[in-house]
C-alpha cells in the first residue's frame, strides 16, 4: 500500500488551463528531477501546477529495457491521468544504452541497433501512454564516420523509427541538437525532404537552442517552423553556448517568443528543460513556472517597422 504523500509546500493557484499562460501549456521534463523517483518528480510537477510532463526514459524513468515494461507503463499511465498531466516522450537519456560513453550508439555509429531498439520501444511507450509527440535526436558524428556515411545512417536509422510511428499512430519531433549531425532547422529541413516529408515528423524545438546557434530571432525560429511544430523545450541560452541555463540567467527575451507560440497557434507542451539542475528540482521547478506565467502574461514590445525605402 502506498502512504499518502504529503500536501505541497506553499502550491501555487492552477489556472484553468492547468498550468497554462495566456493559452499556453506548460510542462517540466524529468531529466531535471533525475534524483527523484518517477512518481515522486510526478507529484511535484502536478503539485507545482504544471499542465503536462516531459518524460525522459532512463534507468529510474521507466527504463524501456526493465523487466515487466507493460505492467510499468500501464502504472505510469494510471498515475499521469490521476495527476491530469499530458505527456511528451523524450529519449535524450545519457548513459542508459552504454555505461561508458555518453549517448551511444547513436544512428550514426556502426552498430546503431540497440539506439533503434531503444526509439521503437519509445515509440511503443508513447502509444501507450498517449504522448503528445516522441522526440529524438541525431546525434554526434563520430570521428571515424565521414560525413556522407553518417548522414545516409541517419536517414535510414529515421526511416525505421518512422515507420514504427506509423504502425504504432505516434507523432515524432526531431530536435535539432547543437554539436549533432542536424544542429539547426535548416538540418531539420534537409532531413524531412530526404526522407519524403512524413507527415508523422514533425520538430522539437529547444527555445534556448535558437538563440544558441540560428541565425534568426527566437519568435522568428517559432514562425519557421509552425507547420511542422509538434513539441516544444523551453530554457535560457546565451549566444553560441550550448548551455541550459534558468529563466532570466541568459540572453532571450521570453515574452515574444510566448507570444510567437500564440501567433502560430501551437497547442502542444512547452515543457522547461533543465537537466543539470536536479540537486533543486522543486525549487527551480517552482521559479520555472512563476516565471513563465509572468511573460505569458506580458504583452511583448511592439516591433518597429522596417524603414521606407521610399524616404531618404
Amino acid at each position: 500500500m502506498t502512504a499518502a504523500r504529503p500536501p505541497a509546500p506553499d502550491r501555487p493557484t492552477t489556472s484553468p488551463g492547468g498550468g497554462a499562460g495566456g493559452g499556453l501549456r506548460f510542462g517540466y521534463g524529468t531529466n531535471g528531477f533525475a534524483n527523484h523517483r518517477l512518481e515522486d518528480a510526478l507529484a511535484v510537477i502536478a503539485d507545482l501546477g504544471y499542465a503536462g510532463v516531459a518524460l525522459t526514459l532512463d534507468h529510474d524513468h521507466l527504463d524501456p529495457f526493465a523487466p515487466a515494461l507493460a505492467r510499468r507503463v500501464d502504472a505510469v499511465a494510471r498515475r499521469l491521468a490521476t495527476l491530469g498531466l499530458a505527456v511528451v516522450v523524450e529519449t535524450g537519456a545519457r548513459y542508459l544504452l552504454d555505461p561508458w560513453h555518453k549517448h551511444a550508439p547513436t544512428l550514426l555509429h556502426d552498430d546503431p541497433g540497440r539506439r533503434i531498439e531503444f526509439l521503437r520501444r519509445a515509440v511503443a511507450v508513447g502509444a501507450d501512454l498517449g504522448a503528445e509527440a516522441v522526440s529524438f535526436w541525431a546525434g554526434v558524428r563520430p570521428a571515424a564516420v565521414p560525413p556522407a556515411v553518417a548522414w545516409d545512417r541517419l536517414v535510414a536509422g529515421c526511416a525505421t523509427v518512422v515507420e514504427a510511428a506509423d504502425v504504432a499512430g505516434v507523432t515524432l519531433g526531431f530536435e535539432p541538437e547543437p554539436g549533432m549531425l542536424v544542429e539547426d532547422i535548416a538540418g531539420w529541413r534537409r532531413l524531412h525532404a530526404a526522407l519524403g516529408a512524413p507527415e508523422r515528423l514533425g520538430v522539437t524545438l529547444d527555445i534556448g537552442h535558437c538563440r544558441c546557434l540560428e541565425p534568426l530571432p527566437v519568435p522568428d525560429c517559432v514562425r519557421d517552423v509552425a507547420a511542422h511544430l509538434v513539441n516544444v523545450q523551453i530554457d535560457d541560452m546565451r549566444r553560441g553556448v550550448h548551455e541550459h541555463l534558468e529563466f532570466g540567467a541568459g540572453e532571450i527575451d521570453f515574452p515574444p517568443v510566448l507570444a510567437a507560440l500564440r501567433e502560430v497557434g501551437y497547442r502542444g507542451l512547452v515543457a522547461v528543460e533543465l537537466p543539470r539542475h536536479s540537486h533543486a528540482a522543486p525549487a527551480v521547478a517552482a521559479r520555472s513556472l512563476e516565471f513563465l506565467r509572468a511573460a505569458a502574461a506580458l504583452d511583448p514590445a511592439p516591433t518597429a517597422p522596417p524603414p521606407d525605402p521610399r524616404r531618404r
